[in-house]
């Protein structure tokens, strides 16, 4: 199974940007990213395919954040723009082989252990 490492979180202003990463140890099929924040479940923020395709958003961050991967697949980024104070939350890097639904959290069986994102108004 592979092991998710996440990176690049920290405190921001509202209207700043980050760039997560998460390095897979080997490949894997699906990849996504989610966020917790205190007192919320847990929500579907970008997934995709490996192999290609079209990437997955949810609504409240389509055009504002973009998933990509690495040319090697094993690292994918969550790039963040015009971030905003509801964007706080604890961020997570996930997996699966599939079956696949995108942003549905209880789908992935393979996580890392979370980094956290700020943003300040």
């Amino acid at each position: 199974q592979a092991r998710l490492v996440e990176s690049g979180g920290g405190s921001v202003q509202a209207g700043g940007s980050l760039r997560l990463s998460c390095a897979a140890s080997k490949s894997t099929k699906y990849m996504a990213w989610f966020r917790q924040s205190p007192g919320n479940k847990r929500e579907g923020v970008a997934a995709l395919w490996t192999g290609g395709g079209i990437p997955y958003y949810a609504d409240n961050v389509k055009g504002r954040f973009t998933i990509s991967l690495t040319n090697t697949k094993n690292t994918v980024y969550l790039q963040m723009t015009s971030l905003k104070p509801e964007d706080t939350a604890m961020y997570y890097c996930a997996a699966t082989s599939g079956p696949w639904y995108p942003l549905q959290y209880d789908k992935y069986d393979i996580w890392g252990q979370g980094i956290q994102v700020t943003v300040s108004s």
